[in-house]
């Protein structure tokens, strides 16, 4: 029986240097290699429910992805999604990880799905955690926006300025709004007042188009891996309707609709979630010896 997440401290943080950038993680556990991928704006503090939990029976880690929370953010990283995989099959490199389970979140998870279509031998299974993907139509005025080159040089300056709207863009990730704490929103906006990680998710807006076309174009490469997608019901940033359009292009590919939940089901309801993850994993990828490698 999983323990509630509060009952389990040992979550050990760490960097380590991929081609010349550091990356923050935080690492958990013992067992199969379960890699954690937060989304756009995100970083590990995300997890910070999940890693707890998913730590009983495997050995987690939840990164800062470049670019992102306290990982570097050089200027001029490349934004573009093939690179983001690139770079997250760099750091299971670098961790000696030949082959692990990946969750994904919002851009997180388009970022999983790349890496599986472009090197599938990194993944036993996906999970697939409400993807921004080629199938869904929400966002995308807001997504053109930050494409235009004046409101995309400002718009890092801007929000910088007025950081009490970032309350309201975290609630909106939620189904029940009143679930979100202050330490809930204090923890995202810390890094985006560091240089470099609103300017990189600028870049990201840039590529969007080209990376999603690439992405449907490909994806089929990864149908061989077992897949779950999860949505929240009341997200309201990627369209449910889209886990259909995904799961065609897998093999084996199932959809599990969280009810009540938003954008971000792994925190709102933890316990539920990482049940859902381990049943998933221990159908189609079973625990191994320490770390499994």
């Amino acid at each position: 029986m999983l323990s509630e997440p509060q009952r389990l401290t040992d979550v050990v943080e760490r960097s380590i240097e991929v081609d010349g950038i550091n990356i923050r993680y935080f690492h958990a556990g013992h067992g199969s290699p379960l890699v954690l991928v937060h989304g756009l704006l995100g970083y590990s503090f995300n997890w910070r429910h999940a890693i707890p939990i998913l730590a009983q029976e495997r050995a987690v880690y939840a990164l800062d992805m470049p670019g992102s929370g306290f990982s570097d953010a050089p200027f001029g990283l490349d934004a573009r999604l093939s690179a983001a995989a690139y770079r997250l099959s760099r750091f299971l490199d670098r961790l000696d990880i030949k082959h692990c389970d990946l969750i994904g979140s919002s851009y997180g998870g388009t970022t999983v799905l790349r890496l599986a279509t472009l090197e599938p031998h990194w993944i036993k299974t996906l999970v697939l955690v409400s993807p921004a993907n080629p199938w869904s139509m929400i966002g995308r005025k807001r997504l053109a926006a930050l494409r235009v080159p004046g409101v995309g040089i400002v718009f890092p300056d801007l929000s910088r300025r007025l950081r009490f709207m970032h309350g309201y863009f975290v609630r909106r990730m939620y189904g029940d709004p009143e679930r979100v704490s202050a330490q809930t929103l204090h923890g995202y906006s810390l890094p985006l007042v560091r240089p470099g990680v609103l300017e990189h998710a600028v870049r990201i807006a840039r590529s969007w188009h080209d990376d999603m076309r690439e992405l449907k174009a490909d994806i089929r490469s990864a149908a061989d891996i077992p897949t779950l997608v999860i949505w929240g019901s009341k997200d309201r940033l990627v369209d449910l309707e889209s886990a259909q359009a995904i799961c065609e292009n897998f093999r084996t590919a199932r959809i599990v609709i969280i009810e009540g939940a938003g954008h971000l089901p792994y925190e709102e309801l933890p316990t539920q979630f990482c049940t859902l993850v381990l049943d998933f994993l221990e159908t189609y990828s079973p625990a191994q010896g320490i770390d499994g490698k």
